[in-house]
């Protein structure tokens, strides 16, 4: 398994945020992707704010290292390429992606040397209509048509999550415990043979026409628990010790 690294990413820029609490919340759910430069645009209750430290469960270093702005304007000026973030329909002739687009493009975008940034609006109403103006792409992220309610940090939350996920070659579906890997087919298949013989001496097998098919069944048991070397011999074992002292009734 390899578990990507963290990139440099795209910088977070929260634009009006109302709640210091919010802002630490935002901190923390950027860095769980590895994202770790904020840019704050005139925060309702000032800053350094003591409440997002409170907040940001470890995630200091983002909000020891947040950069204020007095507008929009400003806090996108070095970048080349702005997402806006919204739920709404602004009727503004613009590319339109969802957080999961988004974080494809900004890998591809960044490894082109391209600063890129991402706004988000305050809590209550979103960006201004001028402030997604200044965007180059709208962000926004199919969820419930009925309901389409999110938190700051839960909206900062899903695009970091989507950037990090762009970059991580995790895979889907592995098993845990390191060197326990799924046995050799070999080894199943000895086990196996084990098995149906003793079940055909123990008189499991009743139907001779019947065995393919019960054989079969059987092995699909075990083959779906993908046993590991030290989960065979243990059934080995199983199979010896039922087969000395006789399957109780």
């Amino acid at each position: 398994m390899t578990i990507a690294s963290p990139a440099p990413g795209p910088i977070i820029i929260l634009v009006r945020p109302q709640l210091g609490e919010n802002i630490g919340m935002a901190a923390r759910a950027m860095l769980n992707g590895g994202l770790t430069e904020m840019r704050l645009v005139r925060p309702r209750d000032g800053w350094p704010n003591e409440a997002a430290w409170a907040a940001a469960s470890g995630a200091d270093r983002v909000l020891d290292d947040a950069k204020l702005y007095d507008s929009v304007g400003a806090a996108i000026a070095d970048l080349n390429h702005v997402y806006a973030t919204t739920a709404r329909s602004r009727a503004q002739a613009k590319p339109i992606v969802t957080a999961r687009q988004a974080g494809t493009e900004l890998r591809d975008l960044i490894a082109d040397n391209r600063r890129c940034g991402v706004l988000f609006g305050p809590e209550r109403a979103g960006l201004e209509n001028d402030e997604v103006a200044a965007a180059d792409t709208v962000l926004t992220v199919p969820l419930n048509p009925d309901f389409t309610s999110l938190n700051l940090a839960q909206a900062v939350l899903l695009l970091a999550y989507e950037w990090y996920q762009a970059g991580d070659e995790t895979p889907g579906r592995y098993l845990a415990g390191g060197a326990d890997v799924p046995a050799p087919k070999a080894e199943f298949e000895n086990f196996m043979d084990r098995l149906v013989a003793h079940l055909e001496r123990g008189g499991f097998m009743t139907e001779p026409h019947l065995r393919h098919t019960v054989t079969r069944n059987l092995r699909n048991v075990f083959q779906r628990a993908a046993p590991t070397e030290q989960e065979l011999r243990t059934l080995h074992g199983a199979v010896k010790a039922l087969t000395k002292a006789g399957t109780p009734e």
